[in-house]
């Protein structure tokens, strides 16, 4: 399906929080340049037990959602498939809804990682380090499936969090060894570091980056720079933020979405900076 500038068509972000997304910032910002001005995108804060029925009361305007937490998983089941990534890692962030009446899932933020690394250069490593455990963390994993030739190691605050991760790495077939977080500053010598916690987790880090530090790929964007990866960008490290992870797997979406490539990715990224500067 390929979408007319006309038509009026709707798509929107889901999860709870929901306040901060820069989803709708990215969208509108694609469909102005794409002279989609029939197009909207809003934000609706929801919860698992409220997702139901707001997918069941869709009319034929809407095009696709995007969802964040804590609906990745619960959305699942409401949907008519779901694409082998998202079937990987368990988690869809993208809903299409097909010209067929069909609700078809994706998750974006795989290759979304996977791109952001690629603009920086980074095609391809032969191990890596992942500091956490989380959610992102698995998406981590499995964009490394397709760039890592070698081990990765997991940096882990609990038993339990590093048998996950093990798990992780058999099903996306990564060779995954699992060390505590104790020993987090040995993970700043890989070839690359995706760091994966919330604010804060990493700040006591920075005193420990190389002299020559490879490539950090730190998935937070608000507040920037984390001081884990402001050391890094001054010790001459190459740097990519959650931003840029934002940014292409919202391209990705927007592209599905409306049938029209390729998505204006700079012009998103412009209007993302704009309105983290403006918070």
């Amino acid at each position: 399906m390929t979408a007319r500038a006309t038509d009026a068509r709707r798509a929107a972000v889901l999860g709870k929080p929901i306040a901060h997304s820069l989803s709708p910032v990215l969208h509108r910002a694609a469909y102005r340049e794409l002279g989609l001005t029939g197009w909207s995108y809003d934000r609706f804060e929801l919860d698992e037990a409220a997702l139901p029925g707001f997918v069941e009361q869709l009319g034929p305007e809407w095009a696709g959602l995007s969802v964040t937490m804590p609906l990745k998983r619960a959305v699942i089941p409401l949907l008519d498939g779901i694409s082998d990534t998202a079937a990987s890692v368990e988690a869809v962030n993208t809903v299409v809804f097909a010209e067929d009446g069909r609700r078809l899932g994706d998750n974006t933020d795989i290759p979304g990682m996977v791109a952001a690394l690629r603009e920086r250069g980074i095609e391809q490593v032969d191990s890596a380090a992942i500091l956490g455990a989380g959610a992102t963390a698995s998406s981590a994993l499995a964009a490394l499936a397709r760039i890592c030739t070698g081990e990765v190691v997991a940096y882990v605050r609990s038993d339990a969090r590093a048998a996950e991760m093990r798990q992780w790495g058999e099903r996306l077939d990564v060779e995954v060894r699992t060390a505590g977080w104790a020993d987090a500053a040995e993970a700043l010598r890989a070839p690359l570091v995706i760091a994966t916690t919330p604010a804060g987790a990493t700040d006591a880090l920075a005193h420990a980056v190389p002299e020559r530090p490879a490539a950090l790929f730190d998935v937070l964007y608000d507040p920037w720079p984390t001081e884990l990866a402001a050391r890094w960008s001054m010790t001459g490290g190459a740097v990519v933020s959650g931003l840029d992870l934002l940014v292409h797997q919202a391209v990705l979406q927007v592209e599905q979405m409306t049938g029209r490539g390729p998505a204006p990715v700079e012009v998103m990224r412009a209007a993302g900076e704009h309105a983290l500067a403006a918070r």
